[in-house]
C-alpha cells in the first residue's frame, strides 16, 4: 500500500513539472542565458518551501515511514568539492536541458531521446561510485 503513495506522488510531481514548464528545454536555456526569471522563480519557490519543510520536520520531530526520527546531518566543511560537484551538475544540466527529476518526466511525456540522458546519468553514478574511494576526502 505504501507503494501507491509513492506512485501518486510521482504522478503529481510529473504534472507539476509539466504544467510549470520546468521540463522545457527552452525554459532551462532561457535561465542559463539570463533571459527569463521563470525558472529562477520555480527554483526559489522550491528552496523556500524546502526550508519551511525542514524547519517543520525539526520542530515537530517528525518520523519517516519506518518510524525512525528524521535527522539532518551537517555537511562537511570542505567546500571546494561542492564547487566542483555543482559545476559538473550544472554542465550536465545545461547540456541536456534537464536536471535528474525532469529527465524521467520528459521520458514519460514521450521524449524518447531522454533514454540517452538517463543511461548517461546512471553510467555517471556508477563511475562516481567506482572512483569515490580514490578521491581525496
Amino acid at each position: 500500500m505504501k507503494a501507491v503513495k509513492f506512485i501518486i506522488a510521482g504522478i503529481l510531481f510529473g504534472i507539476i513539472m509539466t504544467k510549470s514548464e520546468a521540463i522545457s528545454w527552452y525554459r532551462i536555456q532561457e535561465m542559463f542565458r539570463f533571459q527569463s526569471f521563470h525558472m529562477y522563480g520555480i527554483i526559489g519557490t522550491a528552496v523556500v518551501l524546502g526550508a519551511i519543510a525542514v524547519a517543520l520536520i525539526k520542530k515537530f520531530k517528525l518520523r519517516d515511514f519506518n518510524g525512525n526520527q528524521i535527522v539532518f546531518a551537517d555537511k562537511a566543511k570542505t567546500w571546494p568539492r561542492y564547487i566542483v560537484g555543482g559545476t559538473i551538475f550544472g554542465m550536465g544540466w545545461a547540456l541536456t536541458g534537464a536536471c535528474p527529476g525532469p529527465i524521467f518526466v520528459n521520458l514519460g511525456y514521450g521524449f524518447s531521446v531522454f533514454t540517452v540522458v538517463i543511461a548517461s546519468a546512471i553510467l555517471g553514478t556508477f563511475a562516481y561510485g567506482f572512483i569515490l574511494r580514490k578521491l581525496p576526502h
